[in-house]
């Protein structure tokens, strides 16, 4: 059995994780970490986990063989600087600190988007999780930068529920706020760009025009509804293209191409990413719809994590969608 240590684990990414884990027939849990409520039942936190289990948060990380680091932004190399986490250990960072700056001493992050990177994870030590935001958007653009055919602005309206600003209460995720109410948040200039922007290119598309990105709060609490569209040189038919993008995900257990269109609870409590393809005019549009907590932090990690063991990619992520 795998030993699994959480890092931060009182927050929304933490809570899945640990939902996810318990009923996961390869791993144990080793630790679950909080400084802050040390000796506390971790069901006295995560209410929904009441009778799963009766561990309680501790202060130190055990001997694990992975680490999952469910920390705020910023805080995961503050983390290892404090910790002296041996270099058998695996560690899966859930915050950004890796993703563009993958090097920390010896640990170089693999960037984990499993749809492009499964080889590479596999055989890493580290791994940096996408963005939620993020996961969506590439893998709506990845095989449209494969063929290197983003040539022209790519605009993307996205939307999240209000997990995806974590468990600590703020003025945008008061209920009186969010409820029947949607905004816009950090256009054209959101964190996850950067990740976006370096995965497209790695992708195949060397030369990446813009991306006019308008992220959104929406009044829900979990998942990621992204509409995102280019115009297109129509040099590959609309059945071609659809039957192409099919064909890239083939050997990904999680992403689907649907010939319906799509909704957010489609993939709502599951470890799915769909994506719908339209075209008009000139234009190609992808809808992708994934689980801001798990295909976009706490499932992704997961997944990670059993590519990175050489377990079934799939292990412990069969989940359905909630109605």
């Amino acid at each position: 059995m795998i030993k699994v240590s959480i890092a931060g684990g009182t927050g929304y990414t933490a809570g899945e994780l640990l939902r996810i884990l318990l009923n996961h027939p390869g791993v144990t849990l080793e630790s679950v970490i909080s400084s802050s409520s040390a000796g506390m039942p971790v069901a006295g936190i995560h209410r929904d986990l009441l009778g799963e289990t009766d561990i309680t948060f501790s202060d130190n990380t055990g001997h694990p063989d992975v680490i999952f680091l469910c920390l705020g932004h910023g805080l995961s190399r503050a983390f290892l600087n404090e910790n002296d986490i041996p270099a058998a250990c695996k560690v899966i960072d859930l915050g950004n600190d890796f993703r563009n700056d993958p090097v920390f001493g010896e640990r170089n992050f693999v960037f984990g988007l499993c749809e492009l990177n499964r080889e590479q994870i596999r055989k890493a030590n580290s791994v940096a999780n996408p963005g939620c935001f993020s996961s969506s958007i590439m893998l709506a653009l990845l095989p449209l930068a494969a063929l290197n055919k983003l040539t022209d602005d790519i605009h993307v309206h996205a939307i999240t529920g209000s997990t995806g600003a974590g468990k600590k209460p703020v003025g945008t995720t008061h209920f009186s706020y969010r409820d029947n109410n949607i905004s816009v948040y950090k256009p054209f200039t959101h964190q996850h760009l950067a990740e976006i922007e370096r995965t497209l290119k790695a992708a195949g598309n060397k030369v990446l025009p813009p991306i006019q990105w308008i992220p959104m709060r929406g009044d829900f609490t979990r998942g990621i509804f992204a509409s995102v569209y280019t115009r297109w040189d129509n040099l590959m038919s609309e059945t071609e293209v659809i039957n192409y993008y099919k064909e890239y995900y083939k050997t990904s257990p999680f992403v689907f191409v649907s010939d319906e269109p799509i909704s957010l609870k489609e993939v709502v409590n599951t470890n799915k990413c769909l994506l719908h393809i339209g075209f008009h005019n000139g234009y190609i549009h992808i809808t992708s719809v994934l689980d801001n907590l798990l295909k976009g932090a706490s499932g992704q990690a997961v997944q990670n994590m059993n590519l990175m063991f050489g377990l079934d990619e799939t292990m412990g992520l069969r989940l359905k969608g909630s109605v």
